[in-house]
């Protein structure tokens, strides 16, 4: 499984009613800001100590932050904790809004 998904596989999944969670690793603020409908708020300084408690390893984990970079720093993490299936959404929300859901705020 690739480390990035694009935005659109993430709304194709959605959209035909396949199982994944979906992590915004972005701070409260921005999660206040802008977000995707479904999404787990767990800002990337969290993960550490609540990953192993909220997360299904067995489970596909799409993660997804402002760009892409924090996310994509999370995956890594995930896949060296056993989480072989955590997926970064390439772009972040930025790119979810520009090309998937322009109702989602840029900021």
């Amino acid at each position: 499984m690739d480390y990035e998904i694009d935005p659109e596989s993430v709304q194709r999944m959605a959209k035909g009613g396949e199982r994944f969670t979906l992590v915004d690793v972005r701070e409260p603020w921005e999660f206040d800001a802008a977000r995707i409908e479904g999404a787990k708020l767990m800002p990337m300084g969290d993960v550490a100590s609540r990953a192993h408690q909220e997360l299904d390893p067995e489970d596909h984990i799409v993660v997804y932050c402002h760009h892409g970079v924090r996310s994509m720093n999370v995956t890594a993490w995930l896949r060296q904790q056993g989480f072989e299936k955590a997926q970064s959404m390439a772009g972040g929300i930025d790119a979810w809004s520009r090309k998937v859901d322009a109702k989602v705020q840029v900021y």
